[in-house]
């Protein structure tokens, strides 16, 4: 049996066959967590799971990532198919609403951990109705600018607080000929929406008053506060890069990382990047979205990412449910938003915060409201789709080959196709 035991140890095997070969008693014990994470597999295998294992003994969890652009397709396979893991790393809003609409997950309401999220944190894995939730909130991350500090010192610069100031920032380190005033690219598309245009535009739109007056039909993308965050962009369109429109995702970090741009569109994630570049010998800093006037309310993006949830087909779910109660522990957001830079615990734990930049982006919480990604829940669900539509004309508004009233019409019009409420 020892023999046995040992090969099944050492063989290659995917986690599925070899829950397949194990049988039902053998599942006793051990945990497998699918995500898309794969950035992550050491942070697990290393601390994370030690530290779990430390207050629960006896209980093996293994980390079994696939790669971002496979997880969804693959994992909702292995759902259906009956071979997934016991917990499940969780997209926000419709796929994995999708997965808990098809049975696959657990509804965690009640469960030991859940208490510590608030309601806003949930809502990325709720019902529409906020009825069930379906997956525990993991972390959030953020949208804002990073800046070269000695760029900024060089040429005698702040950080700007209102439209105004960032725009003579950026007409002040164009004027000046040496760097990129802004570095972002449009050849990928996503960027200028899920970074840029949902990152800037909350203050025009009032975050959540504007997102939920959409998914209500009392507001339309052609009103006055969505037209106003398209002007804004085109605005900032000027200050890219020549090549901006073939510049990628990739392009825009090393352009930045080497030190030829004084501020940087960035999402939280980025810090962990021009951390560990050796390229970057970077003094950063980090502003929010400048506010439109002096004195006006701020608004953050602050979108909510990852959540786990429990397979409803796991043999093991009392050791499952341990692991979630400890995923909404004290211990696991500070290990978590302190490992994972940028990625920012969504429980109501106070954590502190090691990592210059990524404190300085979670304190704008204190003086901010946060907001999620404007389409993100139920504006994604029709066709054409919204988040398409969203990247192309951004990217658009940003190349100055679309008028911000064009971008604002054409996002509207395919909307109103589809949804009710907007009819």
């Amino acid at each position: 049996m020892q023999t046995v035991k040992k090969a099944l140890a050492l063989a290659t095997l995917s986690s599925a066959v070899m829950l397949a070969l194990a049988g039902g008693n053998a599942q006793a014990g051990t945990l497998t967590i699918e995500s898309w994470r794969v950035d992550d597999l050491a942070l697990w295998e290393n601390v994370l799971i030690p530290a779990f294992q430390k207050k629960n003994p006896g209980i093996t969890v293994k980390f079994s990532p696939t790669a971002p652009t496979e997880y969804d397709s693959s994992l909702t396979a292995r759902l259906a198919g009956g071979t997934a893991g016991d917990l499940v790393a969780c997209r926000p809003f419709d796929v994995s609403l999708s997965l808990y609409n098809k049975g696959h997950l657990e509804k965690l309401d009640g469960k030991a951990g859940m208490e510590s999220f608030p309601a806003s944190s949930k809502v990325a894995w709720q019902t529409d109705d906020g009825k069930d939730t379906f997956c525990m909130p993991i972390a959030s991350v953020m949208h804002g600018f990073l800046y070269n500090q000695k760029i900024f010192k060089e040429l005698n610069l702040q950080p700007p607080k209102t439209e105004a100031e960032f725009l003579k920032l950026l007409e002040t380190v164009k004027a000046g000929g040496k760097y990129t005033p802004l570095v972002l690219g449009t050849a990928d598309q996503w960027e200028a929406h899920q970074v840029l245009f949902t990152g800037v535009g909350p203050n025009y739109w009032k975050g959540e008053t504007g997102r939920k007056a959409l998914i209500a039909g009392k507001a339309k993308f052609t009103d006055p506060q969505f037209l106003a965050a398209w002007e804004y962009e085109a605005k900032l369109g000027k200050y890219l890069s020549k090549g901006a429109s073939a510049q990628t995702y990739g392009d825009s970090q090393n352009m930045f990382a080497l030190g030829q741009g004084a501020v940087y569109a960035a999402g939280s994630w980025d810090i962990a990047y021009f951390n560990a570049n050796a390229n970057a010998k970077l003094e950063l800093g980090a502003f929010p979205p400048p506010v439109p006037k002096a004195g006006d309310t701020c608004y953050i993006s602050d979108h909510n990412d990852i959540g786990m949830g429990v397979n409803k087909k796991s043999k093991n779910k009392e050791d499952a449910y341990k692991f979630l109660a400890w995923l909404g522990s004290q211990e696991f957001a500070d290990i978590y938003t302190n490992k994972v830079t940028g990625f920012f615990s969504l429980s109501n734990h106070l954590i502190s915060v090691k990592d210059p930049i990524a404190k300085q982006m979670i304190d704008w919480r204190k003086s901010c409201s946060s907001t999620i990604r404007v389409n993100s829940q139920i504006l994604n669900r029709g066709t054409p789709s919204m988040e398409n539509e969203m990247w192309n004309v951004n990217a658009q508004v940003l190349n100055g080959k679309m008028t911000p009233k064009d971008a604002a019409t054409k996002i509207q019009t395919g909307f109103a196709k589809w949804y009710k409420p907007q009819q």
